[in-house]
């Protein structure tokens, strides 16, 4: 088992700990599956960056900024962020609890006393999505409404869709109030306060607003298709739609840089920090998969932190995992393919398995190859194992080429064997995987079927 672990696992070499630049193998990698991925989608573009440690250890643009004439994206290439931006609202409010100037358990009615049920809201609650404030956009498409400027005041003085700190619901709304709570507080622009306060601390240098603004015509287009329709430019949001939960454009590496230093815990506060990691509770004792702007995850003892953003025409994914201490990111000028994929492939390349995945990876590694490790299996696998089960299950999966994303959609217990469900995307298929572990960690079955 452990011969087969190792000869697994240096496929997937992770970067080092205290940041690395990517081996050409790597690269060559992330390319052929980035690429793969953009012909596959007919995006115009997308342009990723990696961080390890304290480096941002890859930075690389794929296809096209703008069309008609054609752009090349680079890696300097600006994209809308969305949603992704709400962090940053996040740790605005955060700086300024740090200057005492205010709290996260504020009532929201000390700023805005007109807003619905102010009184019984925190700004807590406007940054994990639990004030209970009706969002602006739920559409996933341009409405007419969307073209005109927004005032938050007009969803926020709406009866609210639920009582606050009792359920969960995605409001950018939430967000606007609380930029909005960062100028009154800080006597500043959000945009200026950012960029004096993390921005340029962390040499994030061509980060600029994007609330109401085309992106100059140096930097991406958004571009829409309907159905398998043809490309169309996307339309501009007017003013204040954009605002505290997405108004910001940068390029991968600048978003890099704030992971880096999110993993390293370099600019904020510990209690900050502590807060940005933590995922909130109900009043009810539910605890949430959000903090403060941040979705946060746990797989088989690791965490994760990240954030996806959709714009018209673009979209972005940005993950991090702070123990290992490597990010992702994913920026795209299309609204229909998503980039959480490439995050994935590229995952795939640079982030160790977890144990579980590590066995997993060995078994199918050891199916592709069509030797396995005995040791592995318990004896009703090893009875089924026989030599003609694994030439066919070495033949057909010959033909699938290299293996893009290896995740983990499901587990549970039945009949006291343990039960995982994998999803496999190879260069040409995508792969079900049901893994039934016994007690004593042995596999009695890898069952693989195609999609």
């Amino acid at each position: 088992m452990r011969g087969i672990l190792i000869a697994v696992i240096a496929v997937v070499l992770p970067l080092a700990a205290h940041g690395a630049s990517l081996s050409p193998a790597q690269k060559a990698a992330i390319d052929d599956s980035v690429e793969e991925w953009l012909a596959r989608t007919g995006a115009p573009s997308v342009s990723i960056a990696v961080a390890s440690g304290s480096d941002v250890a890859y930075a690389k643009a794929y296809g096209l900024a703008r069309l008609s004439p054609d752009l090349p994206a680079t890696t300097l290439t600006r994209y809308p962020i969305g949603s992704v931006a709400k962090q940053f609202t996040a740790a605005a409010i955060l700086l300024l609890q740090e200057e005492g100037k205010l709290s996260l358990d504020d009532k929201v009615s000390k700023y805005f006393p007109e807003l619905m049920r102010a009184d019984d809201i925190t700004i807590r609650n406007l940054l994990s999505h639990t004030a209970g404030y009706t969002d602006d956009a739920p559409q996933e498409f341009f409405t007419s409404e969307m073209a005109q400027p927004l005032d938050f005041r007009v969803r926020a003085t709406k009866p609210l869709t639920f009582e606050p700190g009792t359920s969960w619901q995605y409001s950018n709304t939430g967000f606007h109030i609380a930029g909005a709570i960062v100028e009154r507080v800080s006597g500043q622009p959000l945009m200026v306060f950012l960029q004096s306060h993390i921005f340029a601390p962390l040499g994030m240098a061509r980060v600029i607003g994007n609330d109401g603004v085309a992106l100059p015509q140096s930097d991406a287009q958004g571009y829409e298709r309907y159905a398998n329709g043809p490309i169309r430019t996307s339309q501009e949001m007017g003013p204040g739609w954009r605002f505290g939960s997405g108004g910001l454009a940068m390029s991968p590496s600048d978003l890099a840089r704030w992971d880096i230093s999110l993993m390293n815990r370099s600019l904020l506060k510990p209690q900050s920090y502590d807060a940005l990691y933590a995922p909130g509770k109900l009043k009810g004792g539910r605890t949430l998969g959000y903090s403060l702007g941040l979705t946060v995850w746990e797989n088989h003892g690791r965490i994760g932190l990240g954030h996806s953003g959709g714009d018209p025409g673009s979209h972005s994914e940005n993950s991090v995992w702070p123990a290992p201490k490597i990010a992702i990111v994913a920026l795209t000028n299309n609204g229909w393919a998503l980039p959480e994929e490439v995050v994935r492939r590229v995952a795939n390349v640079v982030l160790p398995p977890t144990d579980v995945e590590a066995t997993a990876r060995a078994v199918f590694g050891a199916y592709q190859k069509g030797v396995v490790d005995r040791g592995m299996f318990t004896n009703n696998a090893n009875a089924f194992l026989t030599p003609a089960v694994l030439a066919d299950q070495k033949a057909g999966l010959a033909l699938l080429g290299p293996v893009r994303t290896f995740s983990l959609e499901g587990e549970y217990d039945r009949g006291g064997l343990h039960i995982l469900n994998w999803r496999i995307v190879t260069a040409k298929a995508a792969l079900e995987v049901t893994e039934i572990c016994a007690p004593d960690g042995k596999v009695e079955q890898f069952n693989i079927t195609k999609e």
